[in-house]
């Protein structure tokens, strides 16, 4: 693991617990992020690709757990929440909706480290797994593509489509074709709806693949992935 390589979002309105959990992370290798409220937090994670988000539960304006439910509509990154609540219940509504970790304060900086590299080993198992593809990895089992360790954050629609053009690179997928492969998820209304879905995919992946392009343009027939 090359800690340089990944980004963690401190999400917590609290400056000065933040910048010292920050700088345990820096001397660990870890660049970081922090964010103050939790609607900036999740405007950040639809647009940035972090490979672990801490999360503070209370929060100005979304708190914690709202902010959690928000990000799972579109991602999967790794959340590992905080808080000073110490009661049951509250640890398992945060783990039930979706965090990957729950952690009560006072903690240690160093435990949260530790958790932190937990997750970014985590994530990076399914690349050993499942159907590579250009450096894509489609892991089935979950319905979700990842790209260098990071999940993408792709709708059920666009993991669909996107799939379907990563089974056959180079094969020029028509409009129909691309339109059965959402069956199960909503039902197809025109071209239209494909071309706005692949804009969406192209965007998404951009902040992790950079400028170059898998996702090639057929006048007049389709998509195909890969320029052969």
């Amino acid at each position: 693991m090359n800690p340089a390589a990944h980004e963690i979002v401190i999400v917590d309105d609290e400056v000065k617990p933040a910048q010292v959990l920050a700088e345990y992370l820096q001397r660990d290798g870890f660049r970081t992020a922090h964010i103050l409220d939790g609607n900036s937090a999740v405007a950040y994670l639809r647009q940035y690709a972090p490979s672990v988000v801490i999360l503070d539960v209370m929060l100005p304006g979304l708190d914690g757990i709202e902010v959690c439910r928000a990000v799972r509509r579109f991602s999967m990154v790794p959340i590992i929440m905080l808080t000073a609540r110490v009661d049951e219940a509250d640890r398992i509504q945060g783990l039930d909706i979706g965090a990957d970790d729950y952690l009560c304060k006072p903690v240690s900086p160093r435990e949260v480290v530790a958790r932190v590299r937990a997750q970014v080993r985590r994530a990076a198992g399914p690349m050993t797994r499942d159907q590579y593809t250009f450096g894509f990895v489609v892991e089935e089992a979950a319905q979700r593509i990842w790209w260098q360790g990071n999940v993408l954050p792709l709708s059920q629609v666009e993991y669909r489509i996107f799939k379907t053009l990563l089974s056959q690179p180079g094969r020029i997928f028509e409009r129909e074709a691309l339109l059965n492969a959402k069956d199960g998820v909503e039902r197809a209304v025109n071209d239209r709806s494909v071309d706005s879905h692949i804009k969406n995919i192209r965007k998404k992946i951009k902040p992790y693949t950079g400028d170059t392009e898998f996702i090639f343009s057929v006048y007049g027939v389709g998509y195909r992935f890969g320029d052969f």
